[in-house]
């Protein structure tokens, strides 16, 4: 394997571990935004503006790592 192609394969490599590290990232963030959630709407008081960020947060990181994990295909 010539000198170039070691280089490509090392870049990569470095791509899909930073690709992977976001994704886990974000999932981790949704974990912890759905325990804010659930705690939020057991309490009496719901705080409905907290809630509509929580779900529009998610939302987001949903998109991105779908889109992420499109980039580990190609």
């Amino acid at each position: 394997m010539s000198e170039r192609s070691k280089d490509e394969l090392i870049d990569a490599q470095k791509q899909v571990i930073g690709i992977l590290f976001e994704v886990i990232k974000r999932l981790q963030s949704n974990s912890d935004l759905d325990e804010e959630y659930f705690q939020i709407i057991t309490k009496d008081n719901k705080n409905e503006v907290r809630l509509g960020k929580i779900l529009n947060e998610r939302t987001e990181n949903a998109k991105i790592v779908g889109r992420l994990l499109e980039q580990l295909e190609s």
